[in-house]
């Protein structure tokens, strides 16, 4: 067997975290005071994005809602994630921690939505029914960049107002029209919807690089359209990047849901793989290999299409009914296609150097990462180590270590 060795390196970027992500919640939640009818149902919106800190600051909305002397249940706000199934959208909650022992709501999971009366817009609105029986909905979400396009309004409280409450119905409704309905039409039927008065308010969440909470805004709801593009922007500005364009091969432990919507954020692998989207120019990468599933995905392997080779390993967690429904609802069937299947982490990672051409032994650039949310912590090839070893932002020791065990599994990251 041959014995492949990596250097390990430290990736720095800014680290500008909060200290005290409970205390500065409650500082923003203060802003909505007054916004509450006591004794009002609140509908608590809480999507399937990996979110740092998620069940602090759920808890916290929880409590605030309670002070308030209003009457808070959680709703799951994710589209047709979940297998669209009122029980895997309640099991993709659960995943996160958000369950009522621990928050102090009740979960009410139900797939049923309504088409809101009084709104003239065709027949692409629909809402959460338990939501929409509310008496007001609050929302929680992450803004960041989207996996599938590039807009002013990307990922982030607008789109779950639309296809996230939607839930599996509003998903299609918008994916129906492709990236034209992801661009333009979420963000003019996201304004019909927030000037029903029936969103309360949005809870903006911004990570850093280290994909660590940076940022909590509490937004009325009336204000959200207009102050969420600045946030999607400091979000830009504080995504981890890999620390060179060239790769011939882009080892990835684990890929998921929890990870980003498509299982690997697009923006670190160069390829989006939607048609009629042009490809990133940067970086660019011959062939990408992803070695496991995480399982907080329960089996959803979207995105999986995005790779040249994966394992056997991922392959039986797949769930292909519940990978095949969000898939099918986004329209974007080429993220659904299944990889070249390597029977270990070796040999997958022989298969994928096949996709590279000729390399001189010793020339190939290879990069070994945990996930696409988590650069901070690299493997990488000599030819790459030689590239960027004067890089200040990068920290290397310049030890080797091995790669590969004596089963053909790869060492723990």
């Amino acid at each position: 067997m041959k014995e492949y060795q990596l250097i390990k390196v430290r990736n720095h970027f800014p680290d500008n975290s909060l200290t005290d992500v409970k205390k500065a919640c409650r500082q923003e939640l203060k802003k909505l005071s007054g916004i509450i009818t006591r004794n009002s149902s609140i509908a608590i919106g809480v999507g399937s994005r990996g979110i740092d800190n998620l069940e602090i600051i759920v808890r916290e909305t929880v409590d605030f809602v309670k002070e308030q002397g209003g009457n808070p249940f959680i709703i799951p706000a994710m589209g047709s994630h979940g297998g669209a199934t009122a029980h895997g959208q309640e099991e993709v909650l659960a995943g996160y921690g958000i369950t009522e022992n621990n928050i102090g709501a009740l979960i009410r999971s139900d797939m049923e939505t309504i088409r809101p009366p009084g709104i003239k817009s065709g027949n692409h609105i629909f809402m959460d029914k338990l939501a929409y029986e509310s008496d007001g909905i609050i929302l929680i979400n992450k803004i960041q960049p989207h996996t599938d396009f590039n807009a002013e309004y990307e990922s982030g409280l607008v789109k779950m107002a639309v296809i996230g409450l939607g839930k599996e119905h509003g998903a299609k409704a918008i994916h129906d029209f492709g990236v034209h309905g992801l661009v333009n039409l979420i963000p003019s039927l996201a304004k019909i919807i927030f000037d029903t008065g029936k969103i309360l308010a949005g809870i903006a969440l911004v990570e850093n690089a280290y994909d660590k909470t940076m940022m909590i805004r509490a937004i009325p709801g009336n204000k959200i359209i207009k102050e969420e593009p600045d946030l999607l922007n400091t979000a830009r500005s504080h995504r981890p990047e890999l620390p060179v364009n060239d790769i011939d091969l882009l080892l990835i432990d684990e890929m998921g849901k929890d990870i980003s919507g498509v299982g690997m954020d697009t923006h670190v692998l160069g390829r989006i793989r939607i048609y009629g989207q042009p490809e990133p120019e940067n970086p660019k990468i011959k062939s990408v290999v992803v070695h496991d599933l995480t399982d907080q995905s329960h089996g959803n392997a979207i995105g999986v299409g995005l790779a040249d080779v994966i394992t056997r390993k991922l392959f039986n967690k797949i769930d292909f009914e519940k990978t095949y429904k969000n898939v099918s609802t986004s329209s974007f069937l080429e993220r659904g296609k299944i990889p070249i299947v390597a029977e270990n982490d070796l040999e997958a990672l022989c298969l994928a150097l096949r996709n590279c051409g000729s390399i001189k032994p010793g020339k190939e650039r290879i990069i070994r990462l945990k996930n696409t949310r988590h650069l901070d912590e690299l493997y990488i090839s000599d030819a790459i180590h030689h590239e960027i070893k004067d890089n200040p932002r990068i920290e290397t020791t310049g030890e080797k270590v091995k790669v590969f065990r004596s089963d053909k599994t790869l060492y723990p990251f």
